[in-house]
């Protein structure tokens, strides 16, 4: 998929990141939380993986998996293991690996959100699950970002259509299981300090306002192994699973490991 225009991706990272730490980001963040580990509490397995933005800002902590590894497309001095440096669209793990893969407004913020999807599908192992977070046009928040004339915090994303995220799900192979929008706050600062009113939450578990500031897709993959692998370059970038340390595969910073060697 072809970039219409050049992008300054990173710098859109950390700008959305940094929304992330106002009233409304912080309320957004843990209405999130809240839904996700309402649906993945019971879900367990060996690996969760989750695809964001950045790796402070962690989702699904509820569940019961073995190993909980997070990608990251930007380096920091200060990584904690289990966190990975890789583009969303070129992910370093064997196929069928992971139970579980969270996309945190990964289709968003990437220059290739088709792809990134691609490698979720292909990193997810048979009969595992999907939970894909990302903004919704069809909001006032869609609006707003069509107004902005700055692409900072959330208007510097895609807002992608959820009935396109959808198609993109079936033709990999996945059964959606759960659709639905949620957090319906006007996108001013001021509404973050406010709760969350019962009456739009009534009326986003039924569905009939889908109107909410983001989407939320659970997908169960229903064929094993049908994604076929990349290029033989891809190899030399795969980390093995289980595995300690931080790993780097982003584009210009070569692999490495942060373990240190033995004395």
């Amino acid at each position: 998929m072809k970039k219409s225009k050049i992008v300054d991706y990173p710098s859109r990272h950390e700008s959305f990141e940094d929304w992330f730490q106002t009233p409304l980001g912080r309320s957004m963040l843990a209405d999130q939380r809240r839904f996700l580990d309402q649906k993945l509490a019971r879900l367990t397995g060996a690996r969760q993986l989750q695809v964001s933005v950045s790796h402070r800002i962690p989702l699904a902590n509820g569940t019961d998996f073995s190993q909980k590894v997070m990608t990251t497309p930007k380096w920091f001095t200060s990584i904690p293991d289990g966190v990975v440096v890789c583009d969303a669209d070129e992910l370093p793990f064997p196929g069928d690996s992971m139970d579980l893969v969270v996309l945190h407004h990964t289709a968003d913020f990437s220059p290739y959100p088709h792809q990134a999807l691609r490698e979720a599908a292909r990193v997810l192992r048979g009969e595992g699950m999907i939970a894909l977070v990302g903004f919704n046009p069809v909001s006032v928040w869609g609006l707003r970002r069509l107004i902005s004339r700055h692409h900072a915090g959330p208007w510097g994303g895609r807002f992608l259509m959820r009935g396109r995220m959808e198609d993109w799900l079936h033709l990999l192979g996945f059964q959606v299981d759960v659709s639905v929008t949620r957090f319906f706050r006007l996108p001013l600062q001021r509404s973050g300090r406010k709760a969350s009113g019962r009456f739009g939450e009534r009326l986003t578990v039924s569905g009939l306002l889908p109107v909410g500031a983001y989407y939320c897709i659970l997908a169960k993959k229903r064929v094993s192994a049908c994604i076929p692998r990349r290029a033989a370059w891809r190899q030399n970038n795969v980390m093995g699973i289980p595995g300690t340390g931080t790993v780097s595969a982003s584009r210009g910073c070569p692999p490495q490991s942060l373990n240190h060697p033995e004395d």
